[in-house]
């Protein structure tokens, strides 16, 4: 039923440098099925602040424009795959300095260190208006794929610094899953062993360089869905290939 592996391998090698599209890519849609829903999302596309909040930032510039304020590349690739595969998107372009929306409510990091002093009525404010209007969404669509009978695919699309603490990452692209989650297991095997048939140009790692069980969106909604429902996969990308294309 997850069979798509192949095709997103494509769509993903065509964005390398030198890739071909119009020699390698075939527009034939196999992510979407009679019975599969996809969804797109980003929870770290750009590294904007309201206007309400632009006190808690003031010279933090730099911070904002560097990896820890947004996952660079990562929305124009989540665009590109949706609008490829003509399926849904949701996407939040809010710095995650303000709030992680890929953090649950309880982690120690939801707030970053410009808004966790933050008074309580603040940091309520921050999640009325920002937080779960975005995650409420997100629910609110896999719920109603669900209720349709049709199994959801879900691509969290994010992009991570080459070197992080003086340590370097040694992949270009990670594939974060459960591995006791049977469907989500063999989607990223398909997809991994997909990318390696079509360029070796790039290292394709599963669970690297984050664990896919840690606290993040789509570890949150496997916990309201069954494996048969719900398939939460996080596409990591190296934004050093990011920058690198053409």
């Amino acid at each position: 039923m997850l069979d798509a592996g192949g095709t997103l391998a494509v769509f993903l090698a065509c964005r390398r440098p030198g890739g071909n599209c119009a020699a390698a890519w075939r527009r034939e849609n196999v992510l979407k099925g009679s019975n599969r829903f996809v969804l797109v999302t980003c929870e770290h596309g750009g590294n904007q602040v309201p206007h309400e909040w632009h006190y808690l930032f003031e010279d933090a510039e730099a911070i904002l424009q560097s990896h820890r304020g947004w996952d660079k590349g990562a929305l124009e690739l989540a665009k590109g795959i949706a609008d490829t595969f003509n399926i849904k998107l949701i996407t939040e372009e809010t710095t995650r300095l303000l709030i992680d929306l890929n953090r649950s409510l309880h982690h120690r990091d939801l707030f970053s260190e410009f808004t966790g002093s933050c008074d309580i009525d603040t940091k309520h404010s921050i999640i009325d208006e920002i937080y779960l209007p975005y995650r409420n969404r997100i629910e609110a669509v896999i719920a109603a794929a669900i209720n349709q009978q049709q199994t959801v695919l879900h691509l969290s699309v994010h992009s991570f610094t080459p070197v992080l603490d003086k340590t370097t990452r040694h992949t270009d692209i990670g594939l974060l899953y459960d591995p006791d989650r049977k469907p989500e297991m063999k989607f990223c095997l398909e997809l991994q062993n997909s990318i390696n048939k079509i360029t070796d140009e790039w290292r394709v790692r599963r669970n690297y360089p984050y664990c896919g069980i840690a606290d993040g969106l789509t570890t949150y909604l496997r916990k309201k869905h069954s494996d048969a429902e719900y398939c939460g996969i996080e596409l990591e990308v190296n934004q050093a290939i990011i920058s690198n294309k053409k």
